[in-house]
């Protein structure tokens, strides 16, 4: 994630934020320009950006900006009440529930920063009311029992492009005991989305393109009996991963391997961005060895050598674990990238490189 400026003042802002902390304008983020912008009132809920001219730059905040779970700008003499974002909601969660906004907030964070990452990699985008067959939606649902359960009544997943959340994973207390008790390193709301928005660009990008026999050569074969897949692994029979996986879910079948693999791509390239806009750079006082040392000085979202990003991850990497063992914290990055790993990366980065450049090419 990029860092943003107040306009007025030049407060450091973060992408949620809707107000100023020091001078209290009013904040939007404009797909456009792809920052939050700095905002002065033209009337009628309608917003100009700071110095814009009012006649051409005239915008209206997402409809769920009411609920304080958007803070998107659309524009004011479009049609559309909705933010990019926002428009792929099929399902929100039943708001007369209490906590359900605030677990709605947090999974607008989570998805918003998806969203973001996809409009950066200029990944083709559609919600399902633009294009019912290739689209993409997000349902956000929850048990019936009262009692958070990931079981039958709720699976987080997808689905012929519908990306189904629990709303349970919004718990920080439920979640936390899901992944003690399914002995995962790391989960995440953000990590979800970009786990099963994988699932998704599956579909989109290599399923129907040339990418499939090297997708094989690569993951597996797809065509293995997925259930059965999953049933072998939950039953703690899918046996060592270490050296060919990023996780042990990706073990348990070709798709579920990409789309870990596809997630951890996404982590790298928002994370090394985020380095990137506070100029971090890693040069250690011990340690002999060159692959300690890093400058994260390029935008990693339009890198086009894959090594570099990975010369510039792994330092930082190492840096980020020894500060929250400092803090008395778990690691923050807890996976081991083997080279059949980087390889599989390798490939997201290629199949990604390939759709923004026919993307870019038809424009």
């Amino acid at each position: 994630m990029q860092t943003f400026e107040c306009q007025n003042c030049g407060q450091l802002l973060y992408f949620e934020n809707s107000h100023c902390e020091r001078c209290g304008h009013t904040l939007g983020f404009l797909e456009r320009t792809a920052r939050l912008e700095t905002l002065v009132p033209v009337g009628g809920n309608v917003w100009s950006p700071l110095g814009a001219p009012r006649a051409s730059e005239r915008y209206r905040f997402c409809a769920n900006a009411n609920v304080q779970v958007c803070n998107w700008l659309v524009d004011a003499d479009g049609n559309a009440n909705l933010c990019r974002a926002c428009s792929l909601n099929q399902i929100i969660p039943d708001l007369r529930v209490f906590g359900n906004q605030d677990r709605w907030r947090k999974l607008e964070s989570a998805k918003h920063r998806l969203v973001y990452s996809l409009l950066k990699l200029k990944l083709p985008l559609y919600s399902k009311a633009e294009d019912a067959w290739r689209g993409l939606a997000f349902e956000f649902l929850g048990d019936p029992n009262p009692r958070f359960r990931e079981g039958p009544a709720v699976m987080t997943g997808h689905l012929n492009g519908i990306v189904t959340l629990n709303i349970a994973e919004a718990d920080d207390a439920e979640r936390e005991r899901q992944r003690a008790t399914m002995a995962e390193p790391y989960r995440t709301l953000l990590g979800h989305f970009r786990h099963e928005v994988g699932h998704y660009y599956w579909a989109q990008l290599v399923a129907p393109s040339q990418w499939v026999q090297p997708f094989r050569d690569l993951f597996g074969d797809e065509r293995t009996d997925y259930e059965q897949a999953l049933d072998t692994y939950y039953a703690g029979a899918a046996g060592p991963w270490q050296t060919q996986y990023v996780s042990a879910y990706a073990s348990s079948h070709p798709w579920e391997d990409w789309a870990e693999t596809w997630a951890h791509y996404l982590h790298i390239v928002d994370v090394l961005e985020t380095a990137y806009a506070y100029g971090i750079s890693i040069r250690p006082r011990a340690g002999r060895s060159a692959d300690l040392t890093t400058r994260a000085d390029f935008d990693a979202y339009r890198m086009s050598d894959f090594d570099a990003l990975v010369q510039a991850w792994l330092p930082l990497t190492y840096a980020m674990n020894s500060i929250n063992r400092s803090m008395g914290q778990p690691d923050l990055y807890p996976f081991v990238l083997a080279s059949p790993v980087l390889d599989k990366l390798r490939f997201v980065h290629n199949v990604i490189r390939q759709s923004r450049s026919s993307k870019e090419a038809a424009v």
